[in-house]
């Protein structure tokens, strides 16, 4: 297993076209639209509590994920967003190791961390990563936070 690194970042990447360019190759789009939603302003993981994460392998982005204030609730949710890990580099934690990071940071600032997925393989990683299902217009997962 190669050793990954996760950082916390406050600029796109430029390989994030890259993972962008596998992400749609796969039929996923989110990663579209972080790219638009941070370029338009829409979206750049900057109010208070959020954060983008990248994880990287000598020295190239290999997954991204996001931590948002949850739209759908009130201030004390999050809503982890756009979590992409390439498909080369998966199967060696670095989705987990994405989404502990995020967990983390999550638990700094929020109460409970949301998150929707829409594809079985989504459903099962964030299950073992420790989320519980719960039914909602606006979330398939759901995590109460533990403040660290």
């Amino acid at each position: 297993m190669k050793r990954s690194e996760i950082q916390q970042i406050t600029h796109l990447p430029a390989e994030v076209f890259i993972l962008e360019k596998e992400a749609v190759a796969e039929g996923f789009r989110f990663l579209t639209r972080l790219i638009s939603e941070w370029h338009s302003g829409a979206n750049r993981f900057n109010a208070p509590g959020e954060c983008l994460m990248a994880a990287y392998s000598n020295q190239q982005l290999i997954g991204i994920g996001g931590l948002s204030v949850d739209p759908y609730n009130n201030s004390d949710t999050a809503r982890l967003r756009r979590l992409y890990v390439a498909p080369a580099a998966r199967n060696q934690c670095v989705g987990q190791a994405l989404v502990k990071a995020l967990v983390a940071q999550a638990a700094l600032h929020f109460q409970t961390l949301r998150l929707s997925t829409d594809t079985s393989g989504g459903d099962a990683f964030y299950l073992r990563c420790g989320f519980v299902l719960v039914e909602d217009d606006h979330a398939t997962h759901i995590m109460e936070l533990v403040k660290n």
